[in-house]
């Protein structure tokens, strides 16, 4: 196949020449196309005020990959290969594996998961790949479950707008657990912030909030379906289906009752 590796975290980042490489010697032809440097945490941004540049990189990788380091977000990696640096379309995008987890409503706010959501938004199976733990750093086994999950996927059926986000416990393959499809949990942070004051004592705030860990809620989905947060903390690998599509599914008869000049939205 052909398959395009970005990340958020950067052309330096051990996950992704792991998982680049990974892939190579599957016989996969493989391009890279990252940030120059870590932007984790950017979303979907995209670069409209200052030119994107691009070099290759292709010495930090193993043989056979061709690697560029992006100066732009990573939704803007993504899309600058699609559009300017493949020659072909690719048939994979893989995101990651990204340095730290990327569990339930945290996937609004990473950078990993919209480099793989562009793919998605083009027709292109996508998928998102985290290593569950910022200090983990052994990615070997979950590059070969990343590939074995995206390979069986594409052998069976991958929907035009499924987005795979795959989440991986940070523990040996022989104690790991089960494989399993799981809901978005709901994220919510303590102390999102912390006020300080610079040498001239003027404010300023660091977002240094500490995740409060909820094993229970969830979004839609199967009810018998486990939350993302709650696969990951019994050391068994999270798969979690989303798509781009952001409509409400709730029930319409809870949705506010509005009107306009005197006659009511319906």
């Amino acid at each position: 196949m052909r398959i395009l590796i970005s990340n958020d975290d950067g052309v330096f980042a051990e996950g992704i020449r792991t998982l680049a490489a990974a892939a190579a010697r599957r016989g996969h032809q493989v391009t890279v196309v990252c940030p120059d440097q870590e932007r984790s945490a950017t979303g979907h941004g995209l670069t409209l005020q200052s030119p994107i540049r691009a070099e290759r990189a292709d010495e930090l990788f193993e043989h056979g990959v061709t690697a560029w380091a992006c100066s732009g977000t990573p939704a803007d990696c993504t899309k600058l290969a699609l559009f300017e640096l493949l020659k072909d379309k690719p048939d994979l995008v893989l995101s990651g594996i990204n340095h730290g987890p990327n569990l339930g409503t945290d996937v609004f706010c990473s950078g990993t998961v919209a480099a793989a959501m562009e793919g998605t938004l083009e027709g292109i199976p996508s998928m998102a790949v985290s290593s569950a733990c910022f200090q983990w750093r052994q990615f070997q086994a979950g590059a070969e479950l990343a590939l074995d999950v995206a390979e069986q996927a594409l052998a069976d059926r991958w929907p035009e707008t499924l987005l795979l986000n795959l989440n991986i416990p940070p523990c040996e393959l022989k104690t790991m657990g089960p494989l399993r499809w799981t809901r978005l949990s709901i994220r919510r942070y303590d102390e999102q912030f912390s006020p300080r004051k610079d040498p001239r004592g003027r404010a300023y705030y660091w977002l240094a909030g500490e995740v409060v860990k909820d094993l229970e809620s969830a979004g839609e989905g199967p009810r018998d379906w486990p939350s993302d947060v709650a696969q990951v903390d019994g050391n068994c690998p999270s798969l979690t289906p989303i798509q781009p599509d952001l409509f409400w599914r709730g029930p319409l008869a809870n949705l506010p009752e509005l009107s306009m000049n005197g006659k009511k939205i319906r």
